[in-house]
């Protein structure tokens, strides 16, 4: 499946400022994988030492939340991922 990963602004330095990288993947995970193979410095800032997403990132695909399923969220052809930072923080 060809899917577009929209890259957010804070991430588009690791991504060589590119805001639209295309990939292959039937999952969220094979997706990223294909984004870390051809940026391998998103890996650190998507991922914990686990492997999962890092607790400040959301992906949405066609605008929707993959949570809770998330790294094993299914994908279509033509898809959109976004990858977003979340504000965490209280005050």
């Amino acid at each position: 499946m060809r899917v577009q990963v929209i890259v957010h602004p804070l991430f588009q330095p690791l991504t060589d400022g590119q805001e639209t990288v295309e990939v292959e993947g039937r999952k969220v995970k094979e997706c990223l994988a294909a984004l870390v193979r051809r940026y391998p410095t998103m890996k650190e800032a998507l991922f914990d030492r686990r492997g999962g997403l890092r607790n400040w990132v959301e992906i949405y695909c066609n605008d929707k939340s993959t949570y809770p399923e998330e790294l094993d969220y299914a994908v279509a052809d033509g898809d959109q991922l976004r990858i977003i930072p979340v504000a965490i923080g209280g005050g």
